[in-house]
């Protein structure tokens, strides 16, 4: 098995619950709210991500499936040069914001490689099988 990947967390806040697969197979590891302030959520956490990764905080399906609430940003992007608390903003599309509640999850993160890459103007760019066609160009 591969060597997992060390990245240092710093609680902000002492009821702060360090982020934990909820399964071996698990691609995504839980954020759990701390504090509330209207529907922005408090995590009482500040992570170190390493250069060369970024981490991206996600909706918990079964918000989206059971109580209509996604992410506010839809997919949130924390930065490995952020130090800060990271927050959670939700939105609940029948306006109804009474859940989530402190201690609940609230979103779930993945950290993954995010490539430094270069831009390159070109005056042509190759040619595919699908060119410039858009949305739905491939199919129904």
């Amino acid at each position: 098995m591969k060597k997992p990947l060390q990245v240092k967390i710093k609680k902000t806040h002492p009821r702060a619950v360090i982020p934990k697969y909820a399964t071996d197979g698990a691609a995504a590891f839980d954020l759990v709210a701390i504090t509330k302030k209207g529907n922005v959520y408090g995590t009482g956490l500040a992570f170190e991500v390493p250069e060369g990764y970024a981490m991206f905080v996600y909706s918990r399906s079964g918000h989206g499936f059971k109580e209509n609430t996604r992410l506010a940003n839809c997919v949130g992007v924390v930065d490995s040069d952020y130090r800060g608390e990271v927050m959670v903003k939700l939105t609940r599309d029948d306006g109804n914001m009474g859940m989530p509640y402190i201690g609940d999850r609230v979103a779930q993160a993945v950290i993954m490689p995010v490539p430094r890459v270069v831009f390159i103007e070109e005056e042509e760019l190759n040619d595919t099988e699908r060119g410039d066609g858009g949305f739905g160009s491939t199919g129904a």
